[in-house]
């Protein structure tokens, strides 16, 4: 027997290690370790999440295939009616079932890369074509490009991340506002709004999710894992045009947000003052660390609008500065390709957390200027 030809070479996705795995294999006890490396909230789920996981009635019993309950909340949370929302296993759940909708074999998808690596995943495995447009110098979309290829390639649906992962850069409205002039899906990927400069308590004033219900070809998505610090449970959500809805359903797992999950999901949109505290101290904390970062002659960190910092490594390998952390038992995500030489990642933690990657990083400096 044979698998289809195309998973042959197939670039597989590349996750982050959970701690129990890093800990064994770094020979590290958990709390010694600094995790900076997949963008998580290190203040966790609000107190009201943690007790509703604790107090689960029924695990033993299938959840509900609408996620009614979720769906109503999510209502009150964004402004629009549930009809035009679905929640889903994270929002990496939702990317794949709409590319499973729309693409017949050979149709092609747009995005912007560097960016995040499911969309490219996704259309791949779903047997699609990826035209991408690299992004400028300073990560922002090229726009007349961008327009060209929508011309020549006839792309069904664009993804956009707003903030974009890895840099942190917000696409200003007048270019969303442009690329949904255009003949296709376009799918606003807002994994990051809630912690962007002058967006409100939780992303409401960046957020395109009220527009869904007045435009034929808007998609946004949305997740309680960053913000929420639900990352462990796979809890997201989308709001889609009416008219696609009806395919959505049809085509969607049928129990596809856990108990638990839906649980605290729920009891969070019950408790965001206490979340929207801790956004706070995290966009705060991005200033303090983006400064620190600033001051290290090898780095150059870009501004970001997210609740990461991505840094160019200027005077060695990336990989060899990421290795030289780990031995300091500090994570950070780093790149080498094309488009991204030499770079990483760092997530925006508590204020230990952060002074201890930036010791880490001057104690490296100091080493190199005395070798």
């Amino acid at each position: 027997m044979k698998v289809a030809s195309r998973f042959n070479d197939f670039p597989p996705y590349t996750p982050i290690e959970p701690f129990e795995v890093l800990s064994t294999r770094l020979g590290l006890p958990v709390d010694q370790i600094v995790k900076l490396d997949a963008n998580e909230n290190p203040y966790g789920p609000s107190p009201r999440a943690r007790q509703a996981l604790a107090g689960l009635d029924f695990p033993h019993i299938y959840p509900d295939p609408e996620s009614r309950g979720l769906r109503a909340g999510l209502s009150t949370y964004t402004g629009i009616p549930d009809e035009f929302l679905m929640a889903s296993a994270g929002a990496d759940e939702l990317i794949d079932l709409l590319l499973r909708v729309f693409l017949e074999p050979e149709d092609c998808v747009l995005s912007f890369p560097p960016t995040f690596g499911m969309y490219s995943f996704d259309t791949l495995l779903n047997n699609g074509q990826l035209v991408e447009i690299p992004r400028q110098a300073d990560f922002s979309i090229d726009l007349p490009a961008t327009l060209a290829a929508i011309q020549q390639r006839r792309p069904k649906i664009l993804f956009l991340t707003a903030p974009n992962n890895p840099d942190g850069s917000l696409p200003p409205r007048p270019v969303v506002e442009t690329l949904l002039e255009q003949p296709l899906m376009v799918v606003l990927d807002e994994a990051y709004v809630e912690f962007a400069a002058g967006a409100g308590r939780l992303g409401e004033l960046l957020s395109w999710v009220k527009e869904v219900p007045r435009r034929e070809n808007l998609v946004v998505l949305r997740t309680f894992s960053k913000w929420a610090g639900l990352a462990g449970l796979r809890v997201g959500y989308g709001a889609f045009p009416a008219w696609l809805m009806p395919t959505l359903w049809n085509a969607k797992q049928p129990y596809n947000v856990n108990v638990a999950a839906s649980a605290a999901a729920m009891a969070s949109l019950e408790d965001l003052d206490y979340l929207a505290d801790n956004v706070e101290r995290l966009r705060a904390e991005r200033q303090r660390l983006l400064a620190g970062l600033q001051a290290i002659p090898y780095l150059k960190p870009f501004p970001s609008q997210a609740n990461f910092i991505l840094c160019q490594v200027l005077d060695r390998p990336a990989n060899e500065l990421k290795q030289a952390l780990i031995q300091r038992g500090i994570l950070v995500r780093y790149y080498n390709n094309a488009l991204l030489s030499d770079y990483i990642r760092i997530s925006v933690g508590k204020p230990e957390q952060s002074d201890a990657v930036l010791a880490a990083l001057n104690e490296l400096a100091a080493e190199r200027k005395a070798a």
